[in-house]
Order: C-alpha cells, then sequence, then structure tokens
C-alpha cells in the first residue's frame, strides 16, 4: 500500500527565524553576551488545518537548562491535541511550548524540536517573534547547520511530483516531527534477535516469534516530498501508544532517494540527515521491544506502462519492482544494521512485474532475476537474488523478507522461485487487503498454507477498505491458526473511508478500522 497525496494537500514550508541574546539569571559582566539561540518555524498547512514545527538550537557557547518557547498568532488558528516533544498550551492567540523532562537541557550547538497540529480559517500568517524563557529571540543570525554527505546517484529528473499509487490508500494530513532518540545498533535491545529455522522465526534460545503489529507510513513520502522525515510523531510517547496495542513489531516504509540522497530531495531531508532519522526511530522501536522491520517502498525509476502509479523516475510512488539505486540502498541499509539481528529488511514494497511482461514464468523470473528478464520494464530492474546478493556482501545476516507478485499478494512460485541465501534467513512477505484477489480463505489455504509450511510467512500488510474490521479480523484467525505473522495497515490518522487507517489521533485512539486490530492483538500478544 502506498500514500496517496496531491500538491494541495500538503503546502510547502513556510520559515520563519529568529535569534537573540539573552542574559544569564545571576550572570555577571563577563557573561554580559549572555546565551544566543534561534528558533525556526516551519508549517505544512493542507487548507483547514496545519502542522507547526519549531526547533530551537543553542547557537551559543554555554548550555541552556530548560527552555519555554512563546509565540503569538495573528488569526484564529487554534491548538489541536497535546502535540509532542513539549507541553503545548494556548492563551488567545498566543502559544507556549514548555521543555519535556526528557529534552530540558540544550547543549552549546545542539537544537530540540517540537511540534503540534492547529486548525484554523481564513489567513495562516507565520509568527513574526518569539521568546525563549520570556526573553525576546530576534537579531542573530543562527549558525548554519552541517550539510549532510550525499551518496553517489545517477542524475535525477526534476522535481517529484504528487502521485497515485496503483493500490488504493488514503490521504495524508501532513504532520512531520523529529525522530526519537535512542542507543546504538548493537544487538543488545530489548527486541529479539531473529533468524529462520524451518518455517518459523526464532529468537536467539530457539523460540518461535510471530510478529504481530502495525506500519508507521510516512517515511517513505514526506522527504521526497519536501515536508520532513515522518507523518505524525515518532518520539517515546507515539512508540508507547503503539505498545499499548500490544503489538510487538512495526514496520517503517522508506524512501530509496531519501536514503541514498539524491538532488532531487530537499538537503534538510536527504542522505545523512534522513539515515540519522531512520536509525533513530528503528532503534527506539528496538529497544522498546518492537521488532523494527524497514521496508524499501518508493524507488527509482521511469515507468508509465500498465498499472504505473507515476510518470517520475523519481521514488515518488510504487514502481514495478527495483532499480540499480535499490542495490546501492540495500548495500548501505545493511551495512548500517548488520550487527543488530533485532532488525528484519523488507526488500521491496509490493513487486508488481505481471502487470508489465507477459506471463507470470516470465513475472517470477523478472521477479527473481531482473534484468534482461524483465522486458516490459524500461529501466534496469534490480531482481530479488541481486538485493539478496548485496546485503549478505556488505556482511548483513538479517531476516530478509521477500514479496510476491500482484503487489505481495500473490506467492503462488514464490517457492519455486526463491532466491539463494548463504545465510538460509529468508522469509515471505504477503499482503491482502479486501480488494486483492487472493482475499479468501480458500485462496489463502492452497496457495499460502502450503508455503508457510516450510518458509515462515509475515504479511507485511492487512487491511480493508471499507473503516470496518470484519475481513481482517477473518485473516487474522486464520493467521494465528497457521503460526503467520501479520501486521495493520496504517499507523496514521488520515480518514479511513479513504483508505487504510488505524488511529484518529496519534496517542493511539482507534478507528472503527482500527479497534479489530486492537482488540486482536491485546487479545493474543
Amino acid at each position: 500500500m502506498s500514500v496517496r497525496t496531491t500538491a494541495l494537500a500538503l503546502v510547502s514550508a513556510l520559515a520563519a527565524t529568529a535569534a537573540a541574546t539573552l542574559a544569564l539569571t545571576g550572570a555577571g559582566p563577563a557573561a554580559a553576551a549572555g546565551v544566543q539561540c534561534s528558533v525556526d518555524w516551519t508549517t505544512n498547512d493542507w487548507g483547514s488545518g496545519f502542522t507547526a514545527n519549531l526547533k530551537l538550537t543553542n547557537t551559543g557557547s554555554t548550555a541552556i537548562n530548560g527552555w519555554n518557547i512563546g509565540y503569538a498568532y495573528t488569526g484564529n488558528q487554534t491548538l489541536s491535541g497535546s502535540g509532542w516533544n513539549g507541553t503545548w498550551s494556548q492563551s488567545g492567540k498566543n502559544v507556549t511550548v514548555t521543555a519535556p523532562a526528557w529534552a530540558a537541557t540544550v547543549a552549546a550547538g545542539a537544537s530540540v524540536t517540537a511540534g503540534a497540529n492547529f486548525s484554523y480559517s481564513g489567513a495562516n500568517a507565520a509568527p513574526t517573534s518569539f521568546t525563549v524563557n520570556g526573553a525576546a529571540c530576534g537579531g542573530a543570525t543562527p549558525s548554519p547547520s552541517p550539510s549532510p554527505s550525499v551518496s553517489a546517484s545517477p542524475s535525477p529528473s526534476p522535481s517529484p511530483s504528487a502521485s497515485v499509487s496503483a493500490s488504493p490508500s488514503a490521504s495524508a494530513s501532513p504532520s512531520p516531527s523529529p525522530s526519537a532518540s535512542s542507543t546504538g545498533g548493537s544487538g543488545s535491545g530489548k527486541a529479539p534477535a531473529l533468524h529462520v529455522s524451518g518455517n518459523k522465526l526464532v529468537d536467539a534460545a530457539g523460540g518461535q516469534v510471530v510478529l504481530r503489529g502495525v506500519n508507521r507510513s510516512g517515511m517513505e513520502f514526506m522527504c521526497v516530498q519536501g515536508y520532513g522525515f515522518s507523518d505524525g510523531p515518532v518520539d517515546a510517547a507515539s512508540i508507547a501508544a503503539i505498545k499499548s496495542w500490544k503489538a510487538n513489531a512495526v514496520r517503517v516504509p522508506v524512501n530509496e532517494d531519501c536514503w541514498n540522497g539524491y538532488a532531487n530531495v530537499k538537503p534538510e531531508y536527504a542522505g545523512e540527515n534522513y539515515r540519522a532519522a531512520v536509525r533513530n526511530y528503528v532503534y527506539a522501536l528496538r529497544d522498546a521491544g518492537l521488532t523494527p522491520i524497514i521496508d524499501l517502498h518508493w524507488t527509482q525509476g521511469l515507468y508509465t506502462g500498465n498499472s504505473s502509479g507515476c510518470s517520475d523516475t523519481n521514488s515518488t510512488c510504487q514502481k514495478p519492482m527495483p532499480g540499480t539505486g535499490a542495490a546501492t540502498f540495500w548495500s548501505s541499509v545493511a551495512s548500517t544494521f548488520k550487527n543488530d539481528p533485532a532488525v528484519v529488511f523488507d526488500l521491496f514494497n509490493e513487486p508488481y512485474p505481471d502487470r508489465a511482461v507477459s506471463g507470470l514464468d516470465q513475472a517470477w523470473n523478472c521477479w527473481r532475476d531482473g534484468g534482461s528478464a524483465c522486458p516490459g520494464i524500461n529501466y534496469t530492474v534490480s531482481g530479488m537474488q541481486t538485493l539478496v546478493n548485496g546485503v549478505r556482501a556488505a556482511g548483513a545476516n538479517n531476516v530478509l523478507l521477500l514479496g510476491g507478485l500482484a503487489y505481495s499478494n500473490d506467492l503462488g512460485q514464490w517457492l519455486a522461485h526463491k532466491p539463494a541465501d548463504p545465510a538460509g534467513n529468508l522469509a515471505a512477505a504477503w499482503h491482502v487487503y479486501n480488494f486483492n484477489t487472493c482475499s479468501s480463505q480458500s485462496c489463502w489455504n492452497s496457495t499460502v498454507a502450503p508455503l508457510a509450511a516450510q518458509v515462515p510467512v509475515v504479511v507485511g500488510e492487512i487491511g480493508e477498505n471499507d473503516c470496518a474490521h470484519s475481513f481482517i479480523d477473518q485473516v487474522m484467525s486464520w493467521a494465528d491458526a497457521a503460526k503467520v505473522s501479520y501486521l495493520g495497515w496504517t499507523w496514521n490518522t488520515w480518514d479511513c473511508s479513504s483508505g487504510p487507517s488505524l488511529i484518529s489521533n496519534f496517542d493511539g485512539t482507534p478507528t472503527a478500522f482500527g479497534q479489530g486490530l486492537k482488540t486482536h492483538l491485546q487479545a493474543v500478544n
């Protein structure tokens, strides 16, 4: 499943920057210069509401211990919800953000960020001034942010355009936010180290692990569309909300262009900046006891054939197969997480070479071998064998998920075309929605069950497009009996009537559709 957005749904960010010299309480003449700071304000506006992001940077040489940001709107902008990474409040037109306990100190040269959603009508003018701890923050120019490192990449096409996926999906309400901080990837986190044993995923002690959780969409589209790293908060509170449903896994869709640092992506959301955001979120999930699944969701490749999602070379929609840049992506990801067997790699979201080439046999050969086996796809395709080889060559033995044809809904010839893997750590990825071809228990019994008897099967996405949960109830009951893993699409606050959305608020408030998954997870996990 991919996110459907439009240029009108997400308006480009507006920035207002101010900085000031603050007097230290009780400081003597030697400290007359005070503490320097800057406050950056950016917004993503969708017409009747917007997300405000604040970034407080300490541009001085002394730590700021405790912070409180104040500013005012000139219109009728009204705070919606509680915000994240700070305590947000509003009195009339005045807004205040107070430091959370875990980020109260801003070291010299460091920054903290906070965000919240607002509703409004009429004009939405940017704030003209800010205060920090009661003192004006305006006048000095803040230190520039370091330039991100950019990986070598092919010359990209012009700026990405909004796109529609081949599968039904939801419009995103933009709410980018900073990544949650965490420790490095040593494999010492709380999520289990996983490997494949026969047809099971098992932990280091050999006990079977069945993954049941959610998808967290956002990192695959926000960066390439120029709005941030994530749609909504990815902080400790948002992770705790996912855990409150008794989930034990989170699938994180990501973007090739942003990770590889291609020039079509804004530098602040590309290369090392983006990689750091993904790393931090993955590690935060792992340390919270949630198995993170990194999913390569959107990739490069110009495809305008049958079921094309967009007429764009860049990674702005679901393509039928990964291109050459996907091999670079997975080599880098594998090098990053190779020492952390708790992290699972989903090699490509939803292959559909069956829509581009002639016949199922040809499609499965394209899926495995890529290159000349894909005559209906104009760009050079990296087959599953190429991606597996790249991950293993980087020294990573992590579990790999491989989705089949028909947007990962068809696993009929998966076993016959299974790539070679020296690590023996391959599992099948399956997606199932009520509108898919294989959406009946008879199909699951005839095609998925025989495969699940030989290799682990992870249902990376389950969902339905009717705001109800009767279909996924069937899927989950069937999967539980077969010891098959599954994750709901998606932990985002979109209107579930336009696509599967599990929540109406990032505090974990479920939609009618999400209530079915929540109730089931709390019963079985």
